[in-house]
């Protein structure tokens, strides 16, 4: 009995050292800072708050202060308010391996009405997905409500949508075949490129409704290349790899792709080739007068080019027009490479061409014969008269790069392109190797006859 009262006694101590602590001192504490502030007057404060008017009107006025604070906490609590959670996601029950359902929204926003305690609580309250059972629904067009758990029921909910009209199909599947479609090239050195790519399976099977599988065109896989990790010459793996279907017109198509994703080896390759630079003067025919070129010198003779196999061995050199119209004197020209179809990279990207002049003299090359170019299927071409067949080609140029000049490397010919059966007169055209030499033909235009064949 003795230990019972001790405990009684002990916690009315314990109340009483709370109190002086948390309240006594820290009220004391304020009334002597206030004395302080007032230092010479602080006589006079004294006696008014030992004073027994003094001290009431003193309590009074704490004690409004914590009641209008008090007051307006309650008030605030206890108002009406509203919220909204925006996106909430719907969890759908139904046979996923037999049916494929549409038109159920993905989410639905709550509105939250109550005391503004009670929403607050609300939100901070673990809930369930907004939830719809379609168990037991057969195919067709339905009408279903969308329910939510309510956390506390001291709250009144609101969902927007709260209906959903829904079409359910029954589940049908297809085989497809596979193919890739890489992306991200840029994101790799343009030296390199992906010359073959193997999937871990050949053929999947897309699942859905049986119009939308109808749309189905082709399945690809994505083969990201920004995903490589070290992409070098060599194999590289990818694992799972996006597999996407579209229709006829590339738009996606959705449905259920089994499996969705596949795993992937990339070979990386870097095919390359070594090819002359040839300079190719344009305006020449508008240097200054009585001027031709003696030399005509790029910095570098060669560069590497880089890209498909296939398109770089239709490449031979890598062509760099200068201009040198109105050309007066010896100049020096930097030129920007120019990368041709197909060429991904290339060693070099510019090119310094120094170019000089000298005093331009004229030759003549007697008896070029002529080539006919573009000559339609089905037809053949003769020459009127035996002044058709061959022509004068005259060349200028400074006289060491004439003496120097391979009269084989002359062509003369004619473009027959979009030309019919009948006698047509046709310009003459001249071309040569040396990019020094102006070339044209004393012989303008010639009369030729196309035939059909026989």
């Amino acid at each position: 009995m003795n230990k019972f009262f001790k405990g009684i006694n002990n916690f009315f101590r314990g109340i009483g050292r709370f109190i002086d602590k948390k309240v006594i001192l820290p009220i004391t504490k304020f009334f002597v800072g206030i004395s302080n502030k007032f230092k010479g007057n602080g006589r006079s404060f004294e006696k008014i708050i030992t004073r027994k008017p003094g001290l009431i009107i003193v309590s009074l006025l704490i004690a409004l202060g914590v009641f209008f604070i008090a007051d307006t906490k309650s008030t605030s609590l206890i108002e009406t308010s509203a919220e909204v959670l925006y996106e909430q996601p719907i969890s759908a029950t139904y046979n996923e391996e037999a049916y494929v359902v549409e038109g159920l929204p993905e989410t639905v926003d709550i509105t939250l009405i109550g005391r503004k305690s009670d929403v607050y609580l609300a939100k901070q309250l673990p809930t369930n997905d907004i939830t719809v059972d379609l168990t037991g629904l057969q195919p067709g067009v339905h009408k279903v409500n969308l329910k939510y758990k309510k956390a506390l029921s001291s709250v009144e909910y609101k969902l927007d949508p709260s209906v959903a009209t829904i079409v359910i199909y029954e589940k049908v599947s297809e085989e497809k075949e596979i193919n890739y479609e890489v992306i991200n090239k840029d994101k790799i050195d343009s030296k390199l490129m992906v010359e073959n790519v193997a999937l871990s399976t050949e053929k999947v099977y897309v699942k859905g409704n049986e119009a939308k599988l109808k749309e189905v065109s082709s399945v690809k896989a994505l083969i990201d290349l920004k995903n490589l990790v070290d992409p070098v010459v060599g194999d590289q793996e990818l694992k799972d790899v996006k597999l996407v279907a579209y229709d006829n017109n590339g738009k996606k198509v959705d449905v259920e792709i089994v499996p969705s994703k596949v795993n992937a080896t990339v070979t990386i390759s870097s095919p390359q080739k070594e090819v002359p630079i040839r300079v190719i003067p344009k305006n020449y025919d508008k240097i200054v007068f009585g001027k031709a070129i003696s030399n005509i010198t790029p910095d570098i003779s060669r560069v590497t080019i880089y890209g498909d196999a296939s398109k770089l061995e239709k490449i031979s050199y890598i062509p760099v027009y200068v201009d040198v119209g109105d050309l007066k004197e010896d100049k020096k020209y930097s030129i920007t490479i120019t990368k041709p179809t197909g060429v991904r990279a290339i060693s070099e990207t510019s090119v310094s061409v120094s170019v000089s002049i000298g005093d331009e003299s004229t030759k003549e090359i007697n008896d070029v014969y002529l080539e006919y170019e573009n000559l339609g299927d089905g037809l053949t071409v003769q020459a009127v008269s035996a002044d058709s067949t061959k022509v004068t080609v005259s060349v200028k140029g400074v006289p060491s790069v004439l003496q120097e000049l391979d009269p084989t490397t002359i062509k003369a010919y004619v473009d027959l392109k979009g030309l019919g059966v009948g006698e047509h007169e046709i310009p003459v055209k001249v071309s040569g190797s040396d990019a020094k030499v102006k070339y044209s033909s004393k012989t303008t235009k010639i009369k030729l006859r196309i035939t059909q064949k026989n």
